[in-house]
């Protein structure tokens, strides 16, 4: 993984077009996330499962006083269980209404990029990948897939009908 070094940088005229993203990692693909939607990194953490929850939920993490509710995003994308205990993060979904936890297989670095590369969809993408997905970066190491935490929401992955699953945490 590479971090925009000097001469990048300069190649981005404009502050407001520049935009860092936390690298995470599910099943060797690369996404982001804006890292001004991200509250704090909790780490590899051991969950608790939940009862007859849906696949895309993966369990229950102590943050802070609170209990959060936590998105398997491997299940979200149709991927296996990973075998190692998952990374959490601790998103907001921008309006301060719903804190949750997502959890993936590792947590990378700061990456800055330019807003304006960020490319659309294609158009052969599935609809739950074209949902979930605002848009890929090219980076030297392959596609960079930027993630919206509203969209991840527990509570709006459920309105969207998308992620319906059975509730042995077993079916993608």
């Amino acid at each position: 993984m590479k971090i925009v070094g000097k001469e990048e940088m300069e190649q981005i005229q404009d502050e407001n077009d520049a935009v860092s993203l936390c690298s995470l990692f599910v099943g060797g693909e690369s996404f982001g996330i804006d890292t001004r939607k991200i509250r704090e990194v909790l780490g590899k953490r051991e969950l608790q499962r939940v009862p007859l929850a849906p696949a895309m939920i993966a369990g229950v993490v102590p943050y802070r006083g609170e209990v959060l509710t936590t998105v398997n995003f491997r299940a979200l994308v149709g991927m296996g269980e990973h075998a190692e205990t998952g990374c959490v993060l601790v998103l907001d979904d921008g309006e301060g209404g719903e804190r949750f936890g997502l959890v993936v297989d590792e947590v990378g670095g700061v990456v800055t990029v330019d807003r304006r590369k960020l490319e659309a969809n294609p158009t052969t993408l599935e609809a739950r990948a074209k949902w979930l997905f605002d848009g890929a970066y090219k980076m030297q190491t392959g596609l960079m897939v930027q993630l919206d935490p509203q969209k991840l929401r527990p509570s709006r992955l459920t309105e969207t009908g998308l992620f319906k699953q059975s509730t042995n945490g077993r079916d993608a």
